[in-house]
């Protein structure tokens, strides 16, 4: 029994070494010196020390590990390693990690969360936001623009030109505004509440484009030509990489190049022959430079040795004899700019390859450390500063409009939807506070550019679905001062483009996250390709042996997170906040314990069930946006009237982790690993329900009801209260409504009746001459009136405009669907 106690003892000891994550040497060591006190305090003998060293000394010792356990690691490794494609690698390569390595491996640093600096705009970016970028959105009539114009007025492209909002990523060198990605995020967002049109013109060239590429890639002399008159507004630009063939996976294009010698300018010259066909451009219609994607071929060798370069990045001028632009797709009655183009034969000299010559067949590569930084600002913030606008604007409708003689707002079913509402608005603008905060300290962030980009867009969707359901005919009936409907049919657009949702959340998150955050799986698959065998045994022992270890690890702190249920957990903070860090941290452990064991168990087979991986890639992006929503909570000052707004996105956020835990195991295909799984991650079920009714009815009010907090959700969002503003209006009469209510009640009760809140005009002419109010309380009420019937009202029109646009339409159709 004594032998048992000191066997269990050492067992703990190395338990504890591996939780602390000490070196393999060190934890030995420790186990040894618990040997050592049980040999004199104890009864540990000859034996016990013969199967310690035996259990041991294998591991420790680098030579007998390497050659009698590595060796053979490595020979099985590489016959179950799945094969990664030559566009894998480079979109793996091109990325970097940053905080979400960290929450990959089990133990997350929260300190260095907490040191990373708060986005904060330079004089000159907070005066572009107050000033331009206010302008051009008391510029907008969207009504105009969407339902008659079909794009934006000739002063707005005007204006947006002058003032440079298609130059915000270019150098100042060459006349651009050189806003940090934080400030690009601000300018998106207050565009986005306003208008898809205006913030998905603004944002694509400020996205993946020929300026970005050529900042980064191109010539001196293209950088010279190109990025002053882009700057200026001079040149309008697009790129073109998907088409019907190539969609989400635009890494099959079929476009080609083929380098050869033709006459331009009167000149024969070097360079290619282009034939292509994409869709879905945005600004391909006014464009007037093309950014193009296309595989070079080179079966002449004119260029090298290498006939098939592979995916190569050009400029193409808009009057480039042989390309067809100019028509347009009609996305789904948001019409920003966007279309086809077309090439047949084209011939360009080979300099206008971005970069050169030298730059042909690294396209993929140029476009994956691009998209990275684009995907992690346009379609995130666009997403995130619609839902702060719609937030403040579901809240006020929901106040001023009555049924039952109550405002809709104190309804418990429309009470669940405006926590909804406002959770997530709260939770996204945190998401791309930190996020774009990465971008302008120089990340790359490939995967977390993913998260964002599925994750906010898809709230974005559940968002405005919610304040739809709000608003009822309000939001259906489309005419000009319904603020909805447009945002609610555009919304699928952003879930498509830059990779459909479905591929990012089943793909590219988990994919591009088990290789590039966990610290030793891309380790080893580099360790197994070198060449040299020395070299390479030596690299896969050192990271098989580290992923060993980090496997251990995470095993102990999940066994251990269960069992305490993350008590004793570090969290930086001791108040309500506490208690998420800890919870974090355990699921944090809990996807490196899954991670590893999928992988071990289905090797290259899980790549392909994407489900599976899904799920993982639900826990990674849980545990981002668990970290952001906590790192904003304290940029904000740790302030007690936002603890609702935290606690609903914690709590969601936590009970979608443990969802897709619980999802995970419970489609695992090894039936016994996932009971020993669950046994380790999960065995006393759920520790996080949903948000209380009590949290959900403090945002309900809080969105109803303006204050501090409620200021801070709508922050950086356009609420001018001037003529022709929607959201500036809605603002005002619910501020009316408020100030009136005590009105209505005194007058209620010189009547001794409850009356509606309705015909408060008609109410104020009875109260004013009965004296119960003077003056200028009725003239409160009569604006309260006013703006109250324009708040539930609908537009209607002559049957003759809507039979005019339908036989528009009808043309149209009869014309092949052929409209410019």
């Amino acid at each position: 029994m004594a032998d048992f106690i000191w066997f269990l003892l050492v067992v703990l000891t190395l338990a504890v070494a591996s939780y602390q994550r000490t070196s393999l040497v060190t934890a030995v060591a420790m186990g040894a010196g618990v040997m050592i006190l049980g040999t004199l305090f104890g009864d540990i003998g000859l034996l016990g020390w013969v199967v310690f060293l035996a259990l041991t000394l294998p591991f420790t010792l680098a030579n007998i590990r390497q050659q009698h356990i590595s060796k053979k690691l490595l020979a099985f490794y590489r016959k179950v390693m799945p094969e990664m494609s030559s566009t894998e690698q480079e979109a793996i390569d091109a990325g970097t990690v940053w905080w979400d390595g960290d929450i990959f491996s089990g133990k997350p640093d929260w300190d260095k969360l907490h040191r990373i600096p708060k986005g904060r705009l330079t004089a000159e970016e907070q005066a572009f936001l107050d000033g331009p970028c206010d302008e051009v959105c008391s510029m907008v009539d969207e009504w105009q623009i969407n339902h008659k114009d079909q794009d934006l007025p000739p002063e707005i492209w005007q204006f947006l030109k002058e003032h440079k909002f298609f130059a915000m990523i270019i150098k100042k060198e060459y006349g651009g505004l050189e806003f940090s990605a934080y400030a690009q995020s601000r300018v998106l967002q207050k565009l986005a509440g306003v208008s898809a049109v205006l913030s998905s013109t603004v944002g694509v060239p400020n996205s993946l484009g020929p300026g970005e590429l050529l900042q980064h890639y191109g010539t001196k002399e293209q950088q010279d030509h190109y990025l002053p008159r882009l700057a200026a507004g001079e040149e309008i630009p697009c790129f073109a990489l998907t088409g019907p063939e190539a969609g989400s996976d635009a890494g099959a294009i079929p476009d080609v190049g083929v380098v050869c010698k033709g006459e331009w300018e009167g000149e024969e010259v070097l360079g290619m022959r282009l034939t292509f066909s994409k869709r879905y451009i945005t600004l391909a219609p006014v464009a007037t430079v093309i950014g193009l994607a296309f595989k070079l071929q080179d079966p002449d060798g004119l260029l090298g040795d290498d006939k098939e370069p592979g995916i190569t990045c050009a400029l193409i001028p808009r009057d480039t004899k042989g390309l067809e632009i100019g028509r347009r797709h009609f996305p789904l009655n948001t019409p920003f700019q966007n279309g086809p183009i077309k090439g047949e034969e084209i011939f360009v000299p080979i300099d206008f390859i971005i970069g050169g010559p030298k730059m042909a067949g690294r396209g993929w590569r140029m476009l994956m450390e691009c998209l990275s930084v684009g995907r992690c600002i346009t379609l995130p913030s666009s997403a995130a500063g619609g839902a702060k606008s719609v937030s403040l604007a579901t809240g006020a409708y929901a106040r001023i409009r009555r049924q039952f003689r109550m405002p809709v707002g104190h309804m418990e079913g429309v009470e669940e939807m405006l926590a909804r509402i406002g959770g997530n608005a709260y939770l996204m603008d945190g998401v791309t506070r930190f996020s774009t905060v990465g971008v302008d300290l120089g990340e790359k962030p490939s995967v977390i550019s993913a998260i964002c980009k599925y994750h906010l867009t898809e709230k974005m969707r559940q968002v405005i679905n919610d304040s739809m359901d709000v608003h009822g005919g309000k939001g259906v009936m489309l005419g000009p001062n319904n603020y909805l409907g447009r945002g609610y049919q555009g919304v699928p657009i952003s879930i498509t483009v830059e990779g459909a949702n479905i591929l990012t959340r089943n793909m590219m998150i988990f994919g591009q996250g088990a290789m590039r955050c966990h610290p030793f799986v891309l380790k080893e698959i580099q360790a197994a390709s070198i060449e040299d065998k020395k070299e390479a045994l030596q690299a896969f022992d050192k990271a098989v042996f580290g992923h060993i270890g980090f496997a251990v690890a995470n095993t102990v702190r999940s066994i251990w997170f269960s069992l305490t249920n993350g008590a004793f957990s570090s969290a930086p903070f001791t108040d309500e906040t506490a208690r998420y860090y800890k919870l974090l941290q355990g699921y944090s452990a809990n996807l490196a314990l899954l991670t590893d064991v999928s992988m071990g168990v289905l090797g290259g087979d899980l790549k392909r069930r994407e489900r599976l991986s899904a799920r993982l890639g639900d826990i990674l992006s849980g545990l981002y946006m668990g970290s952001t929503t906590l790192k904003r909570f304290d940029e904000d000052g740790r302030l007690k009237e936002d603890l609702p707004l935290l606690h609903w996105a914690m709590q969601t956020t936590l009970h979608d982790i443990e969802t897709a835990i619980d999802d995970f195991l419970a489609n695992f295909p090894n039936r016994a690993i996932a009971a020993a799984m669950r046994v380790m991650v999960i065995p006393f079920g759920r520790r996080i329900g949903k948000p209380s009714d009590k949290t959900e009815h403090a945002i309900a009010q809080m969105l109803q009801t303006p204050s501090t907090a409620r200021s801070r959700l709508g922050y950086g969002q356009y609420l001018s209260r001037e003529d022709g503003s929607l959201f500036g209006d809605l603002e005002q009469t619910l501020d009316d409504v408020l100030a009136s209510e005590p009105i209505f009640e005194r007058i209620c009760k010189h009547k001794k009746a409850k009356l509606p809140f309705t015909r408060l005009d008609v109410l104020a002419d009875e109260a004013l001459a009965e004296e119960v109010i003077n003056e200028d309380e009725a003239a409160l009420l009569r604006k309260t009136e006013a703006g109250r019937l324009r708040t539930i009202n609908v537009d209607d029109f002559d049957h003759e405009e809507l039979v005019a646009k339908i036989n528009s339409s009808t043309a149209t159709k009869k014309r092949g669907g052929k409209a410019a």
